[in-house]
């Protein structure tokens, strides 16, 4: 056994993940600002009262600091803001990911509220792709139509480039069905943006780049 000291070697702090970006179209006018190292705090406005309470989820789950302000022609439906959040909140992330160096990269969850159970595995690989199976028992959630789940999700995978599997493999009841998704989906995404400390500095994959 070595009778030298074992000396640490001083890693440079990392730079904050942080970013802002705005959509502005004929239909939505949307900002979203995100720090994926924050405390879970939130500020978000989108007009669709249980879409607000599902993207809560991900900042409190999720662990990163969300601010949505989002306007829509709701006057419609709230297809285009829900698929807008989407596509905003996945450029920010993938903006303040930065180079991906050091991330765990994949990340998943299992969640269950009452008698629904749902499962997310997240790869942020570098290609956008998403496998949705949930057998919603509801049109409705109040005034949210539970198709943009998946126009939502797909949104954020085109935008953030990560694959993304969401299976509900139990549930009777569509609000508990959507928040268990979200939920798990905050779990995942934490866990797949999380530091590894015996990896920093190094991009995750055998390419060498995602």
């Amino acid at each position: 056994m070595s009778n030298y000291p074992l000396t640490e070697v001083p890693v440079a702090p990392t730079p904050p993940r942080m970013a802002e970006v705005s959509r502005n179209t004929a239909e939505t006018r949307i900002v979203v600002k995100v720090n994926l190292d924050g405390t879970g705090k939130s500020r978000l406005s989108t007009g669709i009262g249980f879409f607000d309470h599902m993207l809560d989820q991900i900042a409190r789950h999720g662990l990163i600091d969300l601010d949505i302000q989002a306007e829509g022609d709701l006057h419609i439906d709230g297809h285009h803001t829900v698929e807008d959040v989407g596509i905003t909140l996945g450029q920010a992330v993938h903006q303040a990911m930065g180079d991906k160096k050091g991330i765990r990269r994949y990340g998943h969850a299992y969640v269950p509220l009452d008698e629904a159970l749902s499962r997310v595995v997240i790869d942020f690989s570098g290609r956008p792709g998403l496998v949705m199976d949930v057998p919603f028992k509801s049109g409705m959630i109040g005034a949210f139509d539970t198709q943009l789940t998946h126009e939502f999700f797909q949104g954020f995978v085109n935008h953030a480039f990560v694959t993304l599997h969401i299976d509900n493999l139990k549930g009777e009841n569509a609000h508990h069905q959507a928040e268990t998704v979200f939920k798990a989906f905050a779990r995942a995404l934490r866990s797949a943006l999380e530091l590894d400390p015996r990896t920093l500095g190094t991009i995750p994959s055998t390419k060498g780049s995602l």
